[in-house]
């Protein structure tokens, strides 16, 4: 059973956060769990309709924090089902189209900024799932699932994907989740506030988080970098050219390495 530390329900209440250390978690008289300011006022609640008076809140050892029925141990809310910007093991980010329900990361504004930044990130459950992350439409995915990997993150260490599965649950919904190899004692993915999903493992010895893997990797990873017609090649000074027979469409912009037009 896991302690409760000072933040940790800070992605909760992400839009409407305390600016000082007078707030106070806890359960109300209507057994949802709840974030109350100086004065008790409510600034975030679990909003569970059927919930009961006998409820009680456990961190639990995966970084899950639940709320659940003392006497049966059925649970009403769980964080997992409501991530920010981290994926961790035994997480499900989701996607049922039937119920258009989705369990989505949803990144940071800024490195210091926790409030909801541009970039999500989730499953996409077309005819063979790919994982991608949106700003306004698509922004990166990484390509079909093969039932092993995801052919367009190849390049990242397979080591680290062993514990990775999609799944379907038949019931209509699509998850991704992962669990602990014994080389990741402790692993992640985030979603920075610049769009990046990146992996990372806790290394003990340094007692810092280490990057396994990180994508996009480079600009010609991300949609529509060079905009129609045009063709990506990072390695080059200037990324974008025209397509055989092709010219830019606005040519100040594309001289100031803005390619989007096309």
């Amino acid at each position: 059973m896991g302690v409760l530390q000072t933040g940790v329900l800070q992605p909760s209440n992400r839009q409407k956060p305390l600016k000082d250390s007078s707030g106070v978690l806890t359960i109300s008289e209507d057994g949802n769990l709840v974030v109350l300011n100086g004065q008790e006022e409510i600034l975030w609640s679990s909003n569970v309709s059927n919930s009961v008076t006998n409820s009680s809140a456990t961190l639990l050892d995966s970084g899950n924090l639940v709320l659940q029925v003392d006497t049966t141990g059925i649970i009403l809310w769980e964080s997992f089902q409501h991530p920010s910007d981290s994926f961790l093991p035994g997480m499900k980010p989701s996607s049922n189209l039937r119920k258009d329900e989705k369990v989505q990361l949803t990144s940071w504004k800024s490195p210091s900024d926790p409030s909801i930044g541009s970039f999500s990130a989730g499953i996409d459950p077309l005819n063979i799932p790919e994982g991608f992350v949106w700003k306004d439409g698509p922004y990166w995915w990484t390509g079909p699932r093969n039932g092993q990997v995801f052919i367009g993150i190849e390049n990242w260490n397979p080591v680290y994907h062993n514990g990775f599965s999609v799944v379907d649950d038949k019931q209509g919904t699509l998850y991704a989740t992962f669990t602990y190899m014994d080389l990741l004692h402790l692993s992640k993915f985030v979603l920075d506030s610049q769009g990046n999903l990146v992996q990372t493992y806790w290394e003990n010895g340094k007692e810092d988080w280490k990057v396994v893997g990180s994508a996009p990797k480079d600009k010609c990873d991300v949609c529509g970098t060079c905009g129609a017609n045009g063709s990506c090649d990072s390695p080059g000074s200037s990324i974008c050219s025209c397509m055989r027979g092709f010219e830019p469409k606005i040519i100040e912009e594309w001289n100031s390495r803005n390619w989007s037009s096309g």
